[in-house]
């Protein structure tokens, strides 16, 4: 099973986090966490590294589902949506894909939740690029 979808668009970059944002926003999904890895190679490790932001991406009402069917499934939440440049002005968009939960637990109960999920997270993809 493919772990991830994307989307190229077209930056700048923080034009294109912006993008990201909005569009996950109108699909019910908040960002609980913002990871800059640009920043932290160069603070952890003086390295430079393009830019790029890991959004820990989480839709209540899909997330407490989850919570329900399996109490652990908080270890493969919320969903990580990443923003990297790439050359020039191209901005990739990376998406975990929902049904990894349902592939990792084997539980039949998260089903719908991570369809629902990837359903919506597919249309965010494709909004980005339309």
């Amino acid at each position: 099973m493919n772990y991830g979808f994307h989307a190229t668009i077209k930056g700048p970059f923080d034009a294109a986090v912006q993008r990201v944002l909005d569009a996950l926003k109108a699909e019910g999904f908040g960002v609980l966490s913002d990871i800059d890895i640009q920043k932290a190679m160069k603070e952890k490790l003086g390295k430079e590294v393009p830019s790029h932001r890991i959004l820990g991406a989480c839709n209540p009402p899909l997330a407490y589902k989850a919570l329900q069917a399996e109490a652990d499934i908080g270890l493969l939440l919320p969903c990580n949506v990443t923003v990297r440049q790439d050359e020039g002005e191209n901005v990739t968009v990376g998406f975990l894909n929902p049904d990894m939960m349902v592939q990792l637990t084997a539980n039949p109960a998260l089903k719908e939740v991570a369809d629902d999920a990837s359903a919506r997270l597919h249309r965010v993809r494709d909004a980005l690029q339309g």
